[in-house]
């Protein structure tokens, strides 16, 4: 009783807190300021995975709340003004150029943003998912007009248009899309076309600090990257749960097998399990480490980068491994 007492009190302060910043962040969604004339008081309606919100046309400071819309808002030449960093880093993806996340607030851990610090910047739209925030909607929202999408990861590219819509960037996302689209015919090109692409299976092995190994299925971010470059996927991934991943301890790692195996280590090598496995007689076994066709990579890149500006760059190393 007295933790539910707790919880209500904190999320009433919140929402007092933002009060006062919603009255000018929010205030100009009435039919006398869409009328004015004025960019910055017009809002549009934007349908998301909370229903019906009304977004300022031309959103000028704009808080993400998770890597999948810092990667959107970069990507269509939006910068934030503040967004949330991973559990096991203290800063943004390094992917992101420097230039354009050194000037970015940070405002906590992604699925547990400060809601003071993000109301402490004064917010004209807030971007983030219900998977990651689905439970802070009301407290975010009376913040400023908070877009949310179901959930991150496979749905990138859906999440992308919604974006994009939200920050009325249409236009740039479209030339985004089709530069992406040319990329992945380009380097399916460089594999030796579609027969030969399709023909060699890729696996992508996850290690993860304090879990078991994930063999990524076909239903996740780097998954759908595979599936535009039309490469094979062996059959287990097949078996993913959810067709996320299917996931097998360090003596199981010989079911990983496939031509060509990308990994990469969420945390410690050593806690996760990364440095072991690999020097096991299994891992050492597999016909992509006999013929020297396993790759490492970045893990904040290829897992958590979840946006068009890391997939170019996924595409770009993708390439380069596959064919040096």
């Amino acid at each position: 009783m007295a933790t539910s007492l707790r919880r209500r009190g904190l999320a009433l302060g919140a929402l007092s807190l933002a009060g006062a910043l919603t009255l000018s962040a929010c205030g100009s969604s009435d039919s006398g300021d869409k009328d004015s004339g004025s960019d910055a008081a017009k809002t549009h309606t934007v349908k998301t995975a909370m229903g019906d919100v009304e977004v300022p046309v031309n959103p000028e400071r704009v808080v993400v709340l998770d890597t999948g819309e810092l990667d959107s808002a970069l990507t269509l030449g939006v910068q934030p003004v503040g967004g949330t960093h991973s559990a096991s880093e203290d800063s943004f993806p390094s992917y992101l150029p420097a230039s354009r996340t050194k000037d970015i607030k940070e405002v906590g851990e992604i699925a547990n943003p400060n809601l003071e610090t993000v109301a402490s910047l004064k917010p004209d739209l807030i971007l983030t998912s219900k998977v990651r925030d689905g439970d802070r909607y009301e407290q975010l929202r009376a913040i400023a007009p908070t877009v949310m999408t179901e959930s991150t990861g496979t749905a990138w590219k859906e999440n992308f248009q919604l974006h994009a819509e939200a920050l009325g960037k249409q236009a740039e996302a479209k030339k985004v899309v089709a530069d992406y689209d040319a990329h992945v015919a380009k380097v399916t090109e460089a594999l030796g076309g579609k027969e030969k692409a399709a023909a060699t299976e890729v696996n992508f092995v996850r290690f993860v600090e304090g879990a078991d190994i994930r063999i990524y299925g076909k239903q996740n971010y780097i998954g759908s990257i595979l599936a535009d470059l039309g490469v094979g996927r062996p059959a287990i991934t097949d078996k993913a749960k959810d067709g996320f991943s299917y996931d097998v301890s360090p003596e199981k790692i010989d079911l990983a097998d496939a031509d060509v195996v990308f990994t990469s280590t969420y945390g410690d090598p050593a806690k996760a399990g990364t440095t072991k496995t690999m020097n096991s007689g299994l891992w050492k076994g597999l016909k992509a480490s006999k013929d020297g066709k396993v790759f490492k990579v970045d893990d904040r890149l290829w897992i958590a980068g979840i946006g068009y500006t890391a997939a170019d760059k996924i595409l770009d190393e993708f390439q380069a491994k596959m064919t040096g």
